[in-house]
């Protein structure tokens, strides 16, 4: 066992297998360009097998909790074959010493079959599928490398999880385009029956040097950086959510869940919230590169991020170091005045680092880019996470929230 299991957090760790190398060319992926990290290194990108079992016995021997959850994702996963996850699953059980392993793996869905589905479903793999909503609004920005859309492929993997009964949560990426149609978004993922939904808000910044990473981190300023193009505006991040909220509110709370909204609801009642942008902290979920590179978070990338290789260096010693420490502690340690001032410091926290690259009301840096948007939703929904925090308390449904209004949001105390 490690040295390190008076850690109350579990160590975790996504891995990327192939790297960042993938079929499709996204214009808003933040990962495609990382391989430009890596230009010396196996064009492949291709975690090696030596290193696989390393990482796996490392992983599961650095755990203080009885269960393990492995994360794979991209670039795209299945862009390594599927002898590599089997190889994987056996490794699992090789060094599993009792605890319960858990698989989740990111996909863009278009090079799913029945055979990948079947091993899926016989391993308890629980999938995660990018999709951005009905053709329309997903092909403006997911295509291939040679520019045709992926929509169809996207929908045919879905229908085959659905199929072999595989375990499927969608992740849709909210950008400049389909914000503005939330209701017709959200309602495409009822008709297609997805359960649990994700949605990420797209915020990224070009820099204006030339280099190595085009890609800006939060640290560089607006002269060193500008908004991307597809990047979606605070205005448009709150509206979409209230607009949603409201029609998940009329019939799907306890049907349908919302990773925003259940994160939203945890952080109401004191509970910790499955989003690690609400978080008070972060820093406990690392990302290692195919080489064994390992970086604070999968957003952060970037070479002032980078704690070592697993090669060199125990996992433990650089999750829990003292770097990853202060990177986890200074999302809270860092926020500026007017965050701290915030009714709702409780419900965000701040949000995700990477998008802390304004300029609070007193001229303070790191507030949020997003910061109105949240502000707006979260006022929007008080009454109706108030009144489910009440019957939280006392041992009632939340869902009855549907109820209550409908029936004009009478006060329940």
């Amino acid at each position: 066992m490690s040295t390190f299991a008076p850690f109350a957090k579990p160590l975790y760790v996504m891995l990327k297998p192939i790297g960042s190398r993938c079929n499709l060319d996204c214009d808003y992926c933040y990962y495609l360009e990382k391989a430009n990290l890596y230009t010396n290194e196996d064009k492949g990108h291709v975690l090696k097998e030596e290193l696989l079992e390393k990482f796996i016995k490392q992983y599961i021997e650095a755990q203080t909790m009885p269960q393990v959850m492995f994360t794979w994702h991209g670039g795209e996963t299945l862009m390594r074959p599927l002898s590599f996850y089997k190889k994987a699953v056996e490794l699992q059980k090789q060094y599993a010493g009792g605890r319960q392993i858990e698989n989740t793996l990111q996909t863009n869905g278009t090079l799913l079959n029945d055979e990948w589905c079947k091993f899926f479903k016989d391993n308890n793999f629980l999938i995660g599928i990018s999709i951005d909503g009905p053709q329309e609004f997903h092909d403006e920005y997911r295509r291939d490398k040679m520019g045709r859309p992926s929509f169809h492929k996207v929908m045919k993997g879905i229908s085959l999880l659905q199929k072999h009964g595989v375990e499927y949560n969608v992740m849709a990426v909210v950008n400049d385009y389909n914000s503005n149609y939330p209701v017709e978004f959200y309602q495409f993922f009822k008709d297609i029956g997805a359960q649990f939904i994700q949605f990420t808000p797209i915020v990224e910044r070009i820099r204006t040097k030339k280099g190595v990473l085009k890609l800006a981190t939060a640290n560089e300023t607006k002269d060193e950086a500008e908004l991307a193009h597809y990047s979606i505006s605070p205005e448009k991040w709150g509206s979409f959510l209230c607009k949603v909220f409201d029609e998940w509110i009329k019939e799907d709370v306890g049907k349908i869940y919302v990773q925003i909204f259940d994160s939203t609801l945890a952080n109401w009642v004191g509970e910790q919230p499955g989003l690690c942008t609400m978080a008070k902290t972060c820093g406990h979920a690392g990302v290692m590169e195919f080489n064994g590179d390992v970086y604070s978070c999968d957003h952060f990338v970037f070479p002032e991020y980078y704690l070592g290789n697993v090669n060199v260096k125990p996992l433990t010693s650089m999750m829990y170091s003292e770097k990853q420490m202060k990177f986890g502690n200074d999302k809270f340690d860092k926020l500026p005045k007017q965050c701290r001032e915030c009714n709702y410091l409780f419900a965000c926290y701040g949000e995700c680092p990477k998008n802390r690259f304004v300029n609070d009301k007193y001229g303070n840096p790191g507030l949020n880019y997003l910061c109105q948007g949240y502000y707006k939703f979260f006022s929007h929904v008080a009454p109706y996470m108030d009144f489910m925090k009440y019957e939280l308390m006392a041992k009632r449904p939340p869902a009855n929230v549907m109820e209550w209004s409908k029936n004009g949001m009478k006060p329940y105390r």
